[in-house]
């Protein structure tokens, strides 16, 4: 049985979808859980855990603000005396071909879902490597690691989170501080709602299993990764796709 009891997780885009769940799961295994997005957008999952009698938290987050990610980071400490597991999930999607994407949807896909990563895993590697331990799960796409047309910018970012988190294992292995990535193929979130019923089932015909996954699918991997029995993972990716790419 996983045991998160006494760890303290920041999760980013815990508002909805894949990190609504993942906040969820890892409250349900005793972690105190920072939910992190934009405003108070994240407040109906908080309430939801602390229904369930878990232990969580609002947190006010623009991932794209270094300043804001150091000051929220600051802040779990100061109030949770640690962090443990950082979950690197927010993200978002603008999908246009290479030949007709404007520069500012490339460099804003970009910034939200592969540059914030490396900037929260750097706001929280200096007090992981003073309490000499710590879990970073990044949140990347079956895309990232099989490419889609249309989305260019998006798989270039789900790739990029897959190509940091490799190399951050490396680097703080020896803090025994793990890094590992979680790849999700069609799960049914707002997001792949917004393609379209069609869309959906011509990519559910592409899924062995038969079916999109559930956001939960992606919450235990997460959950396992987080824990003490992945300890000796690191630098590595759990592909949750049903799959549709091995």
């Amino acid at each position: 049985m996983i045991d998160l009891t006494g760890k303290v997780a920041l999760v980013t885009g815990a508002s909805r979808g894949i990190g609504r769940a993942v906040a969820s799961a890892l409250a349900a295994q005793g972690a105190v859980v920072a939910a992190a997005a934009r405003g108070t957008h994240a407040e109906p999952a908080v309430q939801e855990i602390l229904a369930s009698g878990g232990r969580a938290e609002v947190v006010s987050l623009e991932v794209t603000d270094a300043s804001n990610v150091e000051a929220v980071v600051a802040g779990v400490i100061a109030r949770h005396g640690r962090v443990d597991i950082l979950v690197n999930n927010a993200g978002i999607a603008r999908d246009q071909l290479v030949l007709r994407m404007k520069r500012e949807e490339w460099d804003e896909v970009i910034a939200t879902n592969l540059t914030a990563a490396y900037t929260c895993a750097q706001a929280v590697l200096r007090p992981m490597i003073k309490q000499r331990g710590g879990r970073i799960i990044n949140i990347s796409s079956v895309v990232g690691q099989m490419g889609n047309a249309g989305q260019a910018n998006y798989a270039a970012s789900k790739a990029g989170l897959i190509g940091l988190a490799k190399a951050m294992a490396r680097e703080v292995a020896s803090r025994n501080i793990t890094v590992n990535v979680v790849a999700p193929g069609m799960i049914d979130t707002d997001m792949t709602r917004a393609i379209g019923a069609s869309a959906r089932e011509a990519w559910a015909k592409q899924i062995p299993l038969g079916r999109l996954g559930a956001p939960e699918d992606v919450a235990w991997a997460v959950c396992f990764l987080a824990s003490d029995q992945a300890s000796y993972i690191t630098g590595q990716v759990l592909s949750v796709n049903g799959g549709m790419y091995t």
